[in-house]
């Protein structure tokens, strides 16, 4: 269950936990047409706390927004203080944070056009997705019978509501076959990304990642492709296929929530040692070294309260 906190940002103003309702025909319910972000802050070494990489991730929700033409009621900049704002009243050191930008009610139907946008922040503490054992260790995941959107399917730039039951349906099927998490394959065969995550494999002590086809144009993604390329790891962005992620040295998956999570297994075939190998580790640990304030190169990437 997710820990309450004090107040939600609703549609400017601030509004206590419970009585952020919604009325039971509010469009994006009924149709999934709406678009939100995944953010986290950290507690940093000094004490202080950071978003990481606000920006970035509120410029993707405007991105996000544009693609399936939605008009965001409010400024770019004022969801960015919003947020900020959210936190520091919830009076949360750290945590995950969701901006949510939805259809409400009005009328009913594929399209409507008089029915009101309404935009939602609730901040609250979160630990790790996939588990603390599982940033540790590595986690087992499996290739599910399920699909990744074709691009003219889904907008897969986008991070929409709607286009996450692709991701839900995945993840029921291989929990229930008792692994951790999904990894989808494009409509050509090709690795997509997981349930919620981008992934990487390691080979020779090169990382290989999907490039931007079929997959959400990832924040920690890119964090990862900076880092691997200033730390000198040779890194290319190209398609490859499920032997070839069974054969990799390493294999980790990333995301806002999950972080760097190590992959010690594939469709039972175990990753090089069955442990997570030194490139992940190496970034795992520069990561979360730079989330906590504690790279200065980085500084920029993050957003005091």
């Amino acid at each position: 269950m997710i820990e309450k906190t004090k107040k939600i940002w609703f549609d400017g103003k601030l509004v206590d936990w419970d009585k952020a309702n919604v009325h039971i025909l509010t469009h994006t319910l009924h149709y999934g047409l709406g678009v939100f972000e995944g953010i986290r802050c950290y507690r940093c070494s000094d004490g202080s706390s950071a978003v990481f990489r606000l920006k970035e991730h509120v410029d993707r929700l405007y991105e996000s927004a544009k693609i399936v033409l939605i008009d965001i009621p409010f400024k770019n900049e004022d969801v960015f203080q919003a947020i900020l704002e959210t936190l520091r009243v919830n009076g949360l050191k750290e945590g995950y944070i969701r901006p949510i930008v939805f259809v409400g009610d009005g009328d009913m139907g594929v399209y409507v056009k008089e029915n009101p946008i309404r935009v939602a922040i609730a901040t609250w503490p979160w630990g790790a997705y996939l588990g603390e054992e599982g940033l540790k260790k590595g986690i087992r995941i499996k290739i599910s019978s399920f699909t990744r959107y074709q691009v003219n399917t889904g907008m897969t730039k986008a991070k929409i509501c709607g286009l996450y039951v692709n991701s839900i349906l995945a993840k029921k099927e291989v929990i229930k076959a008792g692994y951790d998490e999904a990894l989808l394959l494009d409509p050509e065969g090709y690795i997509s990304e997981a349930s919620g995550e981008n992934i990487f494999i390691a080979k020779g002590g090169c990382l290989k990642t999907t490039p931007l086809t079929s997959i959400l144009p990832g924040v920690t993604r890119n964090t990862i492709i900076k880092i691997a390329e200033d730390e000198g790891i040779k890194l290319t962005e190209q398609r490859f296929t499920r032997d070839e992620l069974y054969s990799a040295d390493e294999v980790f998956l990333c995301g806002t929530a999950a972080e760097i999570t190590p992959v010690r297994e594939v469709d039972d075939r175990v990753i090089g040692e069955g442990k997570p190998g030194p490139i992940t580790s190496k970034l795992q640990e520069i990561f979360f070294r730079v989330v906590k304030g504690e790279e200065k190169k980085y500084k920029d990437w993050l957003a005091y309260l």
